[in-house]
């Protein structure tokens, strides 16, 4: 059973959206999955994204999708919410994945804005909808233009916000302006999808984060969420200003990447990379580093 939720948070306050370990020649490593997953929850996570991009959704098969939330669904599915991402831009294919994650046992749905395709906003609407009405299980919107090519619009969300199972929207359009409408608006349970705006999104309504760097500092993370709603701003600012230098460092290139090069640096699950995305090289592994130590990361 997955912890305690309620309609303001149905995930949780602080989630991670978790890599995918490999092992040293490139396969599943389902044991370092189990371990990276209750090292995350034991510092302090609600809940793991599990198949979303900062866990190579686009290289993994469908049936090491499935693997893994299994995996991880047996390490930590009795204490945080693990929600699998599902989103394609290939309806049908999203459906699928869908079903089978709630035939797993997952406890949600992240579902991305479809990408490449660049579908009109009623595309996405029904897009949207038909996954939400696959399952039963609560979904959770991913909203990345800079990925996906299209935004979700207000309106859109509105609308699709109507759905009793579209509970939730991560937000990485890095517009608050369009955000704190969106949030007034549609009702939707807000969580921060970047990193460097998760006080700002947290002061114009957000909920929670669905965090990468949360892979190192997830107890700063919460301090910091629960700093703000517990009505200490100033701590909660200058948690934000201790972890500007983690925020930066782990966005130098693909996050995937900076956060697989960090967990090794900590002696945790994590292993290669599946290209196209590729190593760091050791002049930005030092700069790395830098930046961990600058944020107080020990290494």
């Amino acid at each position: 059973m997955a912890p305690i939720s309620t309609p303001q948070t149905p995930f949780g306050r602080v989630l991670t959206a978790m890599v995918t370990p490999f092992t040293a020649d490139g396969a599943l490593d389902l044991d370092g999955a189990q371990r990276l997953a209750t090292h995350l929850v034991d510092a302090g996570n609600d809940g793991l994204i599990i198949n979303g991009t900062t866990g190579e959704s686009p290289t993994t098969s469908d049936v090491e999708k499935d693997q893994l939330v299994r995996a991880v669904l047996e390490a930590v599915g009795d204490r945080a919410h693990v929600v699998a991402g599902i989103g394609t831009n290939d309806t049908r294919h999203s459906i699928e994945l869908a079903r089978t994650a709630e035939r797993t046992g997952a406890h949600g749905l992240l579902a991305v804005t479809p990408y490449y395709n660049k579908p009109p906003q009623e595309g996405l609407l029904r897009h949207f909808t038909a996954i939400a009405d696959s399952t039963g299980l609560p979904v959770m919107l991913y909203d990345i233009p800079g990925r996906s090519g299209v935004p979700i619009d207000t309106e859109t969300l509105v609308r699709l916000a109507e759905h009793p199972r579209i509970v939730a929207n991560k937000d990485a359009k890095g517009d608050l302006g369009r955000a704190s409408w969106a949030i007034a608006q549609s009702g939707l349970a807000w969580y921060s999808g970047d990193d460097m705006l998760n006080l700002p999104l947290l002061s114009v309504g957000a909920v929670g984060i669905v965090s990468v760097v949360g892979h190192v500092v997830t107890p700063d993370l919460r301090a910091l969420v629960e700093a703000f709603l517990g009505g200490d701003v100033h701590k909660a600012t200058e948690i934000h200003q201790k972890l500007l230098p983690v925020f930066t460092g782990m966005f130098r290139t693909q996050g995937v990447i900076t956060t697989k090069a960090a967990l090794t640096l900590q002696g945790l699950p994590a292993g290669p990379l599946r290209l196209p995305l590729v190593e760091l090289s050791a002049h930005e592994t030092a700069q790395l580093k830098i930046d961990l130590a600058a944020g107080g990361v020990q290494l």
